[in-house]
């Protein structure tokens, strides 16, 4: 099994009410991958992070391996996601894949 973690900071520019309505778009958009990709065990984001964390939303991601991994990547539905609902908003990403 192979844990994909992202950690996201919003751009600068959108507005405290804005950033709400992305938040959600990121979180539906991306937990509705559930089921329609293979090798993805779970997939849940967090959208509310306390004032002492410097990212605003996380994605905590299982895969049955990574090739299920690699596959999600290139997904058209989740590429889909991807270019509709995060990238367009976010400035900085991090992230760390490990086996689990």
């Amino acid at each position: 099994m192979v844990r994909h973690v992202i950690l996201w900071q919003l751009k600068d520019k959108i507005s405290g009410s804005e950033k709400e309505i992305v938040k959600k778009g990121i979180k539906e958009g991306l937990e509705g991958l559930k089921g329609k990709i293979e090798g993805l065990v779970e997939i849940k984001v967090n959208e509310n992070p306390l004032p002492s964390s410097n990212a605003d939303v996380m994605l905590d991601s299982l895969f049955e391996s990574a090739d299920a991994l690699k596959n999600y990547s290139t997904h058209p539905a989740h590429v889909e996601v991807a270019n509709g609902k995060v990238r367009p908003y976010t400035k900085a990403r991090t992230c760390m894949d490990f086996e689990v």
